[in-house]
């Protein structure tokens, strides 16, 4: 599987060479990779469903315990189908869609390495190779929502969902790090085995909150939901395959796949329940207001991200057999519904529910999947999206903490999401016909597959939910639930759910009937919402900006000496504070100083004031000369000939380099004020007095073994050389050597390019005067 991963980033990136082949045909080509894939996981079935596991692992980078290791279980193998299949779907569709757009090939290039990455996400079973998936998939997905580059709200709202992930991701890196310090392992299924231990741990306040940070940005739970909606601005096969199946569950599979090693706490238990109900109920406001049919949509999605974080945060064993369910339902209706969707633009030229309508007699097969994806959003018999919401609101009727709450908002996001759902369907394909900016007509087959064959799923496994028992089985037991008892059915007879159910219905219909009125008493919430979430992150930009510009013209001002400066008193910051508040200086040291040593030492003094009190540049050179030979003479007289001669070659370089630049400029034109000069007296005193404070402790503290025999001993027999610094250099410092070389180089050349360069205007007149004196 991790070739089959890998090789998916290498036909991604050949996809242009695809198209130059296949033309039009390239997604379908494409698309028989992760079909593949879905087939050689579904063989892999019997293993899953008996209980056991699938680890498959490649040493990456054994010497740190880095490991490219993928772990399939139920969880991962529900999320692997989901990735593969529906990424089939879309390539399929794509082909379609964006048939004759010039950027098809840029197009494939990122949507399969986006989906390379977020199989391995879900893989992984390493800490950081799954680190190193999750952002893959955020520059990914901040590729695919900018698509459209020349678009201004494409290409903003593309930075918008970087900025909000990769923040987050920054987050969830602290917080891997601190559970893997915590539990002494990188491997998730180990540390998944140590939950008591993690969750009585010093660290698990601190890494909970940066893990839920990093996930609730990557699903956008409130009040990080803002990026979503506005990722709208992709095409819409991004939209079916990332924020209905794909990227936004990234999130939500972090949380189910820590569940048994952070979850179960009161801090887990109410954070997740709470941010879930809350983003919920928003996910849901939010839609009922909307007429775009992608942002209704998308608010929609948001719900369901919130309604699967709510159910993980209750826990309880029906609760997470609610959250498997609803999550497969969900992803089956919601990618059908985005790729209706993009029939309705793509048909009508239009994203306006308002003004589409009757659209059933030039569409019917289109009106057909519409209806019944529509049926599973609005949690309708015999779909499965039914089942599942009778599973979330049993959950919350047994839920411990702020039972009455979250019942309020489940139910109000509940008959708001059977309005949304009758708005998707009823505005378009039914009234009375309407003229829309193109002449519509029925999709291409190519287009028709993947809705009509996820709509298809989603009432074939409503009819006969028994079905998937296996599966969420296998799933919820990784999630910490042992031997859960699992039997999915359409009808569970007349309970409180049904009767929420019935009752969500009839209210969901009222909303809808009144529609626009309520849309109108909506808008006065205007002036309120637009001081939201949204709005915060566009001042924080906006700050950014001005802080940008003030440290740019404070700090990145152009003057050598200013960046001097800033350096020297960040290390004085920071190498101090280490020094003096952490580590008591240690100055156990004995003076033995020669005369000679003596000498060489008030030389490079001498060198030193002269240089700052110097009134020319020639000057200046000249005494840092000075200093520049006293420390090779320092290191001479220290039996070190080999640094000696080294520092000798390079001061006596660099000083005839100096001389030959500066000796033809003016005396220094501006002195610093006295008052510039003090300042730069104490930064140089407290400098030099901490380097030598930090070389005395050194000296006189002994940590570690030093490397220093290692060297010796090992200097012929290893690298078959006496000269202990060559071998240094060659061997044990051999990247870094190689490193300087290659800088060496690229100077060279530089500077080498500059001799050479001549200015186009002098080389036209120089061609005109040889061509002038050729033809005289």
């Amino acid at each position: 599987m991790q070739l089959a991963v890998m090789g998916g980033f290498i036909l991604a990136g050949m996809a242009p060479l695809l198209h130059h082949w296949f033309g039009a045909r390239t997604p379908l080509v494409m698309a028989i990779l992760p079909l593949s894939m879905a087939m050689w996981l579904m063989g892999q079935w019997p293993t899953i469903a008996a209980g056991d596991v699938l680890l498959l692992e490649w040493a990456w980078v054994p010497a740190l315990g880095i490991t490219l290791t993928f772990l399939i279980d139920g969880l991962a193998w529900l999320f692997a189908m989901l990735i593969t299949v529906i990424g089939a779907l879309v390539l399929i569709y794509t082909g379609d869609y964006l048939k004759g757009h010039r950027d098809l090939p840029r197009f494939l290039v990122v949507i399969v390495a986006f989906m390379m990455s977020m199989l391995g996400l879900v893989l992984s079973d390493n800490l950081v190779t799954l680190f190193v998936f999750w952002e893959l998939t955020s520059i990914t997905s901040y590729l695919l929502i900018g698509f459209n580059h020349t678009d201004l709200t494409a290409r903003k709202s593309a930075q918008q969902g970087l900025f909000v992930t990769v923040a987050g991701g920054l987050a969830l890196m602290a917080g891997l790090v601190m559970l893997g310090v915590a539990g002494g392992s990188w491997s998730l299924s180990e540390l998944n085995a140590m939950g008591d231990v993690l969750r009585e741990h010093d660290l698990y306040t601190p890494l909970l909150i940066c893990v839920l940070l990093g996930a609730f940005t990557k699903s956008a739970q409130f009040p990080f939901h803002f990026w979503l909606p506005n990722a709208m601005a992709a095409p819409t096969p991004v939209s079916a395959y990332l924020h209905s199946a794909t990227m936004v569950k990234a999130g939500i599979y972090l949380l189910a796949r820590l569940q048994p090693s952070l979850g179960g706490t009161e801090m887990w238990i109410i954070i997740l329940s709470v941010v879930g109900a809350f983003t919920m109920f928003t996910g849901a406001f939010l839609a009922i207001r909307n007429t775009n049919v992608k942002k209704l949509l998308a608010y929609s999605t948001v719900m369901a991200l919130g309604t699967l974080t709510m159910l993980l945060g209750i826990g309880t064993e029906g609760a997470l057999i609610a959250f498997v369910t609803f999550l497969l339902a969900h992803s089956l209706y919601k990618g059908a519904l985005f790729m209706v969707a993009g029939i309705l633009d793509h048909e009508t030229g239009t994203k306006d529910v308002t003004a589409m309508g009757g659209l059933r007699h030039v569409m019917p097969k289109t009106t057909l999947v519409a209806c019944i994806a529509a049926l599973s959003l609005a949690g309708l018999p015999p779909l499965l999206g039914f089942v599942g919401k009778e599973l979330m609101l049993e959950s919350v009727l047994a839920a411990d903490h702020f039972d009455m709450l979250i019942l309020m908002l489940a139910f109000i996001a509940a008959f708001l999401t059977l309005a949304v759902a009758a708005v998707m369907v009823l505005k378009p394909f039914f009234g009375k016909r309407r003229e829309t900016p193109k002449t519509p007509h029925e999709a291409p087959t190519g287009m028709l597959a993947g809705p009509a064959m996820l709509a298809t799923l989603s009432l074939l496994l409503g009819l006969m939910p028994g079905v998937l028992d296996s599966l969420v089985t296998a799933t919820v037991e990784q999630m910490g639930v042992a031997g859960p008892d699992v039997h999915l059915a359409l009808w569970h007879g007349i309970n409180l759910p049904l009767i929420l159910s019935l009752v969500s219905l009839a209210l969901g219909a009222l909303v809808y009937r009144h529609w626009d009125r309520v849309r109108a008493r909506l808008a006065r919430l205007d002036p309120l919402l637009a001081r939201g979430p949204e709005a915060g992150y566009e001042a924080l930009m906006a700050w950014v900006v001005v802080f940008s510009e003030w440290q740019t013209r404070v700090l990145q001002n152009g003057y050598m000496r200013n960046y001097i400066l800033v350096m020297i008193l960040t290390l004085i910051a920071l190498i101090g504070n280490s020094l003096l508040l952490r580590h008591a200086p240690q100055l156990a040291f004995h003076l033995d100083v020669q005369f000679h040593e003596a000498v060489v030492v008030g030389m490079m003094v001498m060198g030193a004031l002269f240089a700052t009190i110097a009134r020319s540049r020639l000057g200046a050179v000249v005494s840092v000369g000075i200093m520049g030979f006293s420390i090779a003479l320092t290191f001479i007289q220290f039996s070190a000939p080999d640094l000696g001669i080294t520092q000798l070659l390079v001061e006596t370089l660099t000083v005839i380099l100096l001389v030959l630049v500066l000796f033809r400029l003016p005396r220094f034109s501006t002195l610093s004020n006295p008052l510039e000069r003090v300042r730069d007296v104490i930064v140089a005193g407290c400098m030099g007095g901490m380097i030598t404070l930090l070389v005395l402790t050194s000296w006189s503290i002994d940590q570690f073994v030093p490397i220093s025999g290692y060297m010796i001993e090992n200097s012929v027999p290893l690298a078959h050389g006496r000269n202990i610094v060559n071998v240094i250099l060659v061997d044990y410092r051999s990247l870094d050597t190689l490193g300087e070389i290659f800088v060496l180089a690229l100077a060279a050349i530089g500077v080498f390019a500059m001799l050479k360069f001549r200015a186009p205007e002098r080389s036209v007149k120089q061609g005109a005067a040889a061509k002038e004196n050729a033809d005289g």
